[in-house]
């Protein structure tokens, strides 16, 4: 059998390595409280339930590509109520997705240029799709610095004109860090002056612990060029429904409604029409930020006594740390789960995440008080 050369290259996706790392320990007898996947573990709330059940047809019949109209309307809906008024065409502007996931790792195919610029620390997922569409990563390095934002310099003229796709994710996985406006506009303006698509990974937009909401490159003036994607996963606690959408220029909008018929990734209609319930409420959201606000307050003292630095941003519901003393970042987490605490080693994410560890909030919060006494006795 001869496999795809691209997916015999890959390494083992960094998560299923601690997939395995945490079975070898439970199969040592060690309970775990896992803080290294982010993936939601609360409550998908009643009312988005009873949405989903209701739509349910005794005829099943496929989803169209382009989604529901009502499903594209409740999303232009939302974008203007969170963004103060920005409009949005539900006909020309939106589409929605299967989660984000596919969507990232699928842009590449859907675009031309020679080379995909991504971030480092970064989601990995936008690299991996890049190489299976055949182009070169190029490795974009956050300025921890600078706040963890692009360094956009370090893009040169040559570079520039091989990109078909730059990537860039805020509130950011795993930093959490935030970007302000204006570096979005200078993305967004070098990524037209070059005739490059900045697509902005916005799945944390609506989790944040302090300080003024995230913006959105939806904000921006021209949208020329510029993409957004973001999910309910997050902040609707609906990581299973696998529903999001992807909104902006309405040229790649009509591509990618080109282009999502050949791979049939549109969410089941029962699904969007759950989802048109969570776009159109709010009180749930609000609920699941304070959720995610108590889990830090119970974590962090204990961290900070364990040696962990804090290194990250205000939003996501990650904690980006140092490790103790410049602990090699494996070594940490290995040293960890042996206390029953599961932590996401930073080079996971890419040679920028060295010496770092992420925390996803995702346990409940009487877990995250456990945790804070596993790490008193993990200290070193």
């Amino acid at each position: 059998m001869r496999l795809n050369p691209v997916l015999e290259s890959l390494g083992t996706y960094p998560f299923v390595r601690l997939d395995e790392a945490k079975a070898a320990a439970v199969a040592r007898g060690i309970e775990l409280i896992d803080f290294g996947i982010g993936e939601p573990r609360e409550e998908t709330p009643a009312f988005i339930r009873e949405a989903l059940v209701a739509a349910l047809d005794p005829v099943s019949t496929y989803p169209k590509a382009v989604g529901l109209p009502a499903l594209r309307e409740a999303i232009a809906r939302w974008v203007a109520r969170r963004y103060d008024g920005v409009a949005l065409d539900p006909e020309t502007a939106i589409v929605p997705t299967l989660g984000s996931k596919e969507a990232v790792f699928s842009m590449a195919e859907v675009l031309g240029g020679e080379a995909v610029a991504v971030t480092t620390p970064g989601y990995p997922v936008g690299a991996r799709g890049a190489l299976f569409a055949g182009r070169e990563v190029v490795e974009l390095p956050l300025d921890p610095a600078a706040g963890w934002l692009p360094d956009l310099d370090a893009i040169d003229a040559a570079t520039w004109r091989r990109l078909g796709l730059l990537w860039l994710n805020y509130p950011n996985n795993p930093t959490g860090a935030t970007i302000p406006l204006e570096a979005l506009e200078r993305a967004a303006a070098l990524a037209r002056e070059h005739d490059v698509v900045l697509a902005c990974d916005e799945a944390y937009s609506e989790l944040w612990f302090s300080g003024a909401a995230p913006v959105s490159a939806l904000q921006l003036e021209d949208l020329t060029n510029v993409v957004v994607l973001n999910t309910l996963s997050k902040r609707s606690s609906m990581p299973g429904y696998r529903s999001g959408f992807v909104a902006g220029d309405p040229r790649l909008i009509a591509a990618l409604k080109k282009y999502r018929p050949n791979v049939g990734t549109t969410p089941q209609e029962f699904v969007q029409h759950a989802s048109i319930a969570a776009w159109d409420e709010e009180s749930h959201v609000e609920q699941v930020r304070e959720r995610y606000r108590r889990k830090r307050d119970r974590l962090w003292p204990a961290l900070q006594d364990a040696g962990f630095g804090d290194a990250g941003g205000p939003a996501t519901f990650f904690l980006w740390l140092t490790t103790p003393g410049g602990e090699d970042e494996e070594a940490c987490a290995v040293r960890l789960l042996e206390h029953g605490v599961v932590c996401a080693p930073g080079s996971f994410f890419g040679p920028g995440g060295a010496g770092h560890v992420r925390f996803a909030l995702v346990p409940t919060p009487e877990a995250c008080a456990a945790a804070a006494r596993r790490l008193h006795a993990a200290a070193r």
